[in-house]
């Protein structure tokens, strides 16, 4: 009987002693062990990659979840570069260094960038995440869509023995407590193992009601992107596993999830040049409301002894559909269906994609100096989106084959010095029958093709441990990547076009450069890291006239991430943390960048602290503060202001369970959202961010 798991790994103070400790308790360090990273197709340990990887824990997930239920949020909290919340259900315009992330659950692709409709933020129930690991910078390690990174969401795995259960439930509201503004969540978790089996089976159900700004005011929802607000989530992870022996497991992972509106209020434009902001009323939106519905498989078998060679073989597939608002849309107009100014309609993106990871690795080679990694990848995407009330096809059905063969190699080149290198070479390929766009784009007919790429892309950098306490990282990383082929599809106005010769459908490879440091010397840790991203046919999304549209641009991106923790004692930490970034694009096509980007495609800079005390084995709280800085954009209309927030939570262990509280919005600051002032100019979407809100929390173990 084997009570393990192929994901079941730790944190080793070794590894701490060249990464920044998260802020857990004293005693939990102490038994943790080392930790590899699964987003790493090398599996490569925390601490020792040639860029900057973080992993954020079980602890800081609850820390954060304490404190805000927005998907969003936590990441923006927990990751320095990452843009802040829209506070929606739309996280595009959400980026990582500037750029794309890659957002996966336990290895299965769960963005859409073949119509990118900003939906992969809200795909799983945080409370089924044991932990997320965080690739900053091009990878192209799993493929299609990591030009910014990697955000892999690592389910919980079953614990071994006597059945086990867990459950939870906490209670949200507003500043005045009023019903509109509550929100509640249950969540129940069953695991254990018997003989060679082991399983968990986990459900969580959460309503949401209005958020009010540092006014008093009803927040404007977003009734045609989707919102968080007024709504109703469910998610159902089942993991079962088999082991063979010691060395060898098989493990199925179904995760469900849909996220829907209640559909009760409506959209209340603000005034822009007024400072006044979008509110909401109650009332009775047309069409559907808007929903993600998510369902995510995956079948993984793990052999760490295959005649000396580790085997991961994984086949997953993926169905998603992302419902959007209606409206009487210009976009949606038809005289042929109504006169023009009449015709209602609302979009749904349509995704499944099938696929297979295999990799085989084998350490200490040459007496120890050399590790191999080689595998294949394939992956079969098939998207489109419908205008769901007429029955029209806005986005034609476009399937995107993949075929990717990979080697990587880590070479212990001294004591202190390893090296990591490798090659993956895309086979790629985009099948789009003739089609005819909807009437507003001037109802053409393009005809269909079969475009295919191939690129060969490369990684290079180096680990040198200086001394005990400070080591050097340096790292040249490519990503592959689309465009928005979708909405590049659906806004061919010109006659006589061809899917084959397109340009605007080649890929987006990436260059990834960055050096830093960490550092840790006695109770100090640090990290520091440059880097800098180019695109030399990038993507960049532009906002004409309300409407997003793809312009394939040269793009060049390059910042600054930098932390620094003190741990004072046993019980109390200090962190900062400082993020500079800065991105330009080629717009008037010379090859040289000349205009910079606003906040649809990069996030502001940001200043940060947090304490983190454990005053007793009993009693702990947290405090939290960024502030981030303002800019002013090339664009007309765009310009941030800039603001700062504060947060703090306290727990509790009772005799049975542990209680929370926390604030977010401490001090009831009023501000107006970094997406609605730095990547929007409409009146609808000019948003007020969420006022002083209180969570209450309960959760058991038995």
């Amino acid at each position: 009987m084997f009570h393990k798991s192929p994901l079941c790994l730790s944190i080793s103070l070794a590894c701490l002693a060249a990464a920044p400790v998260p802020s857990v308790l004293a005693e939990e360090v102490m038994e943790l062990e080392v930790q590899t990273v699964s987003a790493t197709r090398a599996k490569t340990e925390l601490g020792k990659t040639p860029q900057k990887v973080t992993v954020i824990t079980r602890e800081q997930i609850e820390q954060q979840l304490a404190i805000t239920s927005d998907h969003g949020q936590v990441l923006s909290n927990l990751i320095p570069t990452y843009s802040p919340s829209r506070q929606k259900l739309s996280n595009a315009g959400e980026t990582l260094r500037g750029r794309t992330a890659l957002v996966m659950i336990d290895g299965v692709p769960q963005s859409t960038p073949l119509r990118a409709g900003g939906r992969d933020g809200y795909t799983i129930d945080l409370s089924m995440v044991e932990r997320i690991e965080v690739i900053h910078g091009a990878s192209a390690e799993h493929g299609l869509g990591a030009t910014g990174g990697i955000i892999n969401y690592v389910t919980r795995r079953p614990k071994g023995g006597t059945l086990k259960q867990h459950a939870g439930a906490s209670l949200e509201a507003a500043d005045d407590f009023n019903g509109e503004g509550m929100g509640y969540k249950l969540d129940y978790r069953i695991e254990g193992s018997q003989g060679d089996w082991d399983y968990l089976a986990a459900v969580s159900g959460q309503t949401r009601g209005m958020f009010y700004d540092g006014d008093g005011e009803l927040i404007g929802v977003d009734d045609t992107q989707g919102d968080i607000m007024d709504s109703t989530s469910t998610d159902l992870l089942l993991k079962l596993g088999y082991w063979f022996d010691e060395a060898q497991n098989l493990e199925l992972m179904v995760n469900r999830f849909e996220l829907k509106g209640d559909h009760e209020y409506v959209n209340v434009p603000g005034d822009r040049d007024a400072g006044i902001p979008t509110t909401s009323r109650k009332g009775d939106p047309l069409g559907k409301a808007p929903q993600n519905e998510v369902l995510a498989s995956s079948l993984t078998y793990n052999n760490s002894d295959l005649a000396g060679n580790v085997l991961t073989a994984q086949l997953y597939s993926q169905r998603f559909r992302a419902r959007y608002g209606g409206g009487i849309l210009g976009a949606f107009q038809d005289p042929a269906i109504a006169p023009v100014g009449t015709l209602f309609d609302q979009s749904q993106n349509e995704s499944d994609k099938y696929g297979g990871k295999l990799s085989l690795s084998r350490d200490n080679l040459l007496d120890g100096y050399l590790k191999l990694t080689g595998g294949v990848d394939f992956l079969q995407d098939t998207t489109s989106q419908m205008l769901i009330a007429t029955d029209r096809e806005w986005v034609p059905e476009t399937v995107f084959q993949n075929l990717a063969p990979f080697i990587q190699a880590e070479v212990r080149a001294t004591e202190r010095l390893t090296l990591h290198g490798g090659l993956r070479h895309e086979f790629a390929k985009l099948d789009v029958d003739t089609f005819r766009t909807i009437a507003s784009a001037g109802g053409v007919t393009v005809e269909g093709g079969k475009p295919d790429f191939e690129e060969t892309l490369h990684n290079i950098g180096l680990v040198y441990q200086a001394t005990d306490w400070a080591q050097v990282f340096a790292n040249y990383s490519e990503g592959f990547g689309m465009p928005d082929v979708g909405r590049v599809l659906r806004g061919i106005s010109q006659p006589n076009q061809s899917v084959d010769d397109f340009l605007d459908l080649q890929p987006i490879v990436t260059d990834n450069r960055e050096v830093g440091v960490r550092l840790n010397w006695q109770d100090v840790d640090a990290e520091i890291s440059y880097f800098e991203s180019d695109a030399d046919l990038g993507s960049r999304l532009e906002n004409v006239g309300g409407v997003y549209q793809v312009r394939r641009e040269r793009t060049e991106i390059s910042g600054l991430e930098a932390t620094l923790g003190w741990q004072v004692n046993d019980m109390h930490r200090l962190q900062a943390v400082y993020t500079r970034l800065k991105g330009e694009s080629d717009t008037n096509g010379d090859g040289k960048v000349d205009t910079d980007l606003d906040g649809a495609n990069i996030a502001p800079d940001r200043y940060g602290l947090s304490w983190q005390a454990n005053w007793t084995d009993k009693l702990n709280s947290r405090i939290q503060a960024n502030h981030y800085a303002s800019r002013s954009f090339d664009t007309p209309g765009l310009n941030f202001d800039g603001y700062s927030l504060v947060d703090a939570s306290v727990g509790y262990r009772l005799p049975v369970g542990e209680v929370s509280l926390g604030v977010e919005n401490l001090l009831n600051r009023d501000y107006m959202t970094y997406y609605a002032q730095a990547a929007s100019t409409r009146d609808d979407q000019f948003f007020a961010g969420r006022g002083r809100t209180f969570t209450l929390g309960y959760q058991v173990d038995f």
